[in-house]
């Protein structure tokens, strides 16, 4: 059953150096390239790419999903120990609920590829019909974060009472239960 609403779909990069434009938004692309892959559904995007300032995160999160309407945000970058990464901060203070099942799954997926995955402190979390998704800032380790746990997005946003999102069987294999 497809949604008469166009499907919204927020991506931020968090990111200092980007934000002032000395770096390339390189990360917040290439979540964009991978969902054009991934998606059958025809969505849009909203896009920002903003400093690490938690107050300015935390209003771009609400702005796009309780005025926007996103049924999903993903954000890259900010995710690390570092003082001024505070992206996952951020998502706890919107959330009403933490989803810690994508977080864990994004670590064991990128401590395949380097040790200092467990560095990163990427989570998920939900506000009201929004599921919001913390990735790393590194265009490689979007992907592979990505590849693991968008199998259990669109599931999660039809829970939420959200769109239903179709996506291309043989680069994702979306998991729905049987009804």
């Amino acid at each position: 059953m497809e949604s008469k609403n166009p499907i919204r779909i927020g991506i931020i990069n968090v990111s200092d150096r980007a934000s002032q434009g000395i770096y390339e938004d390189v990360p917040g692309q290439a979540i964009v390239s991978t969902l054009q892959e991934y998606l059958i559904s025809e969505w849009q995007k909203e896009y920002a790419v903003i400093p690490d300032e938690q107050p300015l995160i935390e209003r771009t999160l609400i702005e796009m999903a309780d005025v926007k309407n996103c049924c999903l945000i993903i954000t890259c970058g900010g995710t690390g120990p570092a003082l001024r990464d505070v992206t996952p901060e951020a998502t706890e203070a919107v959330c009403t609920k933490m989803m810690p099942g994508f977080g864990e799954l994004m670590r064991q997926e990128s401590l395949k590829y380097v040790p200092t995955a467990i560095l990163s402190r990427q989570t998920a979390g939900i506000r009201n019909q929004t599921l919001i998704v913390n990735l790393p800032g590194k265009p490689k380790a979007i992907r592979q974060c990505l590849n693991a746990v968008f199998p259990a997005i669109p599931y999660c946003i039809d829970l939420l009472n959200g769109p239903y999102i179709e996506c291309r069987p043989e680069l994702i294999a979306v998991f729905r239960p049987a009804k």
